[in-house]
């Protein structure tokens, strides 16, 4: 019984000593696959992102299986960076979902082989629509690319898979091939932030890139502290506003900003706090900025300067409208 138990322990240390091993080997497999694929980029590539550019309907990218959920990776990318597309699966195309496709758009058809019969099937229509066809598939020989106006070739030596079966090379080269039109197509638009921000309103880079300081500043229970106030006073109107700050003067008139570091440091440098004035504390020229900025530039500037709180109002006239903090974000 033990012998047997102590076999099982060593054939599963063994299998999963292995398993790195496997993982590395799949790793190496689909670099090489990728690399290959890379050195097949010609100027066709170039020709499909002029058609994209050109166009003045939509993408619209066919697969099914594999393929097809890398097509829909690929429509999502393309939407996202400023090129309109989605995803149309051949089998409810050719059930009536053709109905959606416009003489104007242009359409991406991906198919390893260029064999699938899903995909021959919508090709007649498209023909008769007269739509740009753009291919995808490992055989430039293939139905699938001697029907495109323009092929893109992924032709791969092996999948990772050890018994050939499962796309695995293929699939990740299709999704890089997607990937790269992407890319150049947004560098050809010179896509930015703002603009991919737009079309992402809901997640953090949307609100950053979006949203302006006026809207996510603080404006309530602002403390303010005079310029003769003591450190004890100090001290407890900081606690009292909850912002680890204080500001010297009021809403017409900034005079200076005191934060709880400057607190800490004023205290090393001496430590009887009777003799502490606010003008010995206080930062007379704090940053302010206008609430029309937008809190991703409020934020680059408060990296730049290394600090958390910025005031929020007229810099020219030293008047506040509120407090924006970074960590508030």
């Amino acid at each position: 019984m033990k012998d047997k138990y102590t076999y099982y322990v060593q054939r599963i240390t063994y299998n999963l000593k292995r398993m790195k091993d496997i993982a590395k080997k799949v790793f190496d497999i689909e670099i090489e696959a990728l690399q290959n694929v890379a050195a097949l980029i010609d100027d066709e590539f170039t020709r499909v992102v002029e058609a994209i550019l050109n166009t003045d309907g939509k993408i619209i990218v066919i697969g099914i299986g594999k393929s097809g959920i890398i097509g829909k990776k690929i429509a999502a990318t393309l939407s996202s960076t400023g090129t309109p597309s989605f995803f149309l699966h051949p089998g409810e195309a050719f059930h009536g979902d053709l109905g959606i496709v416009g003489k104007n758009d242009k359409i991406m058809l991906i198919s390893y082989s260029g064999e699938t019969d899903e995909v021959l099937k919508v090709i007649p229509f498209l023909k008769w629509n007269k739509n740009l066809i753009i291919s995808i598939t490992g055989n430039a020989n293939s139905t699938v690319a001697k029907n495109s106006d323009h092929h893109l070739n992924i032709n791969i030596t092996r999948e990772a898979c050890p018994l050939a079966l499962a796309p695995t090379s293929s699939t990740t080269a299709t999704l890089v091939m997607g990937d790269a039109l992407a890319i150049a197509l947004m560098e050809t638009r010179q896509f930015q932030e703002e603009d991919f921000a737009r079309f992402h309103p809901g997640g953090s880079l949307g609100r950053k890139l979006l949203v302006k300081v006026k809207d996510q500043m603080r404006v309530d229970n602002l403390p303010f502290i005079n310029i003769d106030a003591s450190f004890t006073d100090v001290l407890l109107r900081m606690s009292e506003g909850r912002l680890g700050m204080v500001v010297v003067g009021d809403a017409q008139y900034v005079q200076g900003i005191i934060t709880d570091g400057d607190l800490r440091r004023a205290l090393l440098r001496n430590p009887d706090t009777s003799k502490l004035t606010v003008t010995e504390m206080m930062t007379a020229n704090p940053v302010i900025i206008d609430g029309d900025e937008f809190v991703n530039k409020a934020e680059q500037l408060m990296m730049e300067k290394k600090i958390t709180t910025v005031l929020v109002g007229s810099a020219k006239n030293r008047t506040l409208t509120g407090v924006y903090q970074i960590y508030s974000v």
